[in-house]
């Protein structure tokens, strides 16, 4: 399998959570989240989900960059891709914690988690190759970011 072939089914999976993610949070959005007091540097709705697909692109294509990279080094490359697949599963279970079950301390606990797994496959990714790491930093602070806001709802609604 060539490199653009690797990078399209990672992308391309990546964006199937983001959608599958984003079914949970559809209902929500429209009558739970209008509904929280939430912080003044809270962003408007519209602006979620081109970053958010944005964020899975650029994920997927450094998994695919990644992976491509399985000839160099298979169990450092394995290692790596664990690493991603744990936090694109944790990015999910964060929409059904927070939107779905309406828990935003749940969900606070877990965006640590997803943090460090992130953080980790940053570490991974760019021991393997630089870009892949690269293309992990904006994701890296958006969710801090989210980190922040989740908090701050947590917070403010308590």
């Amino acid at each position: 399998m060539n490199k653009i072939t690797k990078i399209l089914i990672v992308v391309v999976t990546c964006l199937a959570i983001g959608y599958f993610s984003g079914i949970v949070t559809r209902s929500a959005i429209l009558d739970w989240y209008p509904t929280l007091i939430k912080p003044s540097f809270n962003p408007p709705n519209w602006i979620f989900a081109p970053v958010w697909s944005m964020l899975y692109i650029m994920m997927g294509v450094a998994a695919g960059l990644v992976w491509d990279r399985i000839d160099y080094d298979k169990e450092t490359v394995k290692k790596a891709l664990v690493f991603f697949a744990a936090q694109l599963v944790l990015n999910a279970i964060w929409s059904y914690l927070f939107f779905g079950l309406q828990n935003p301390m749940l969900a606070g606990l877990e965006i640590v988690v997803l943090w460090l797994m992130i953080y980790e496959t940053y570490i991974q990714f760019a021991k393997i190759n630089k870009i892949a790491g690269y293309l992990f930093l904006p994701y890296l602070a958006w969710v801090s970011f989210a980190a922040v806001l989740n908090a701050s709802i947590w917070w403010l609604n308590r």
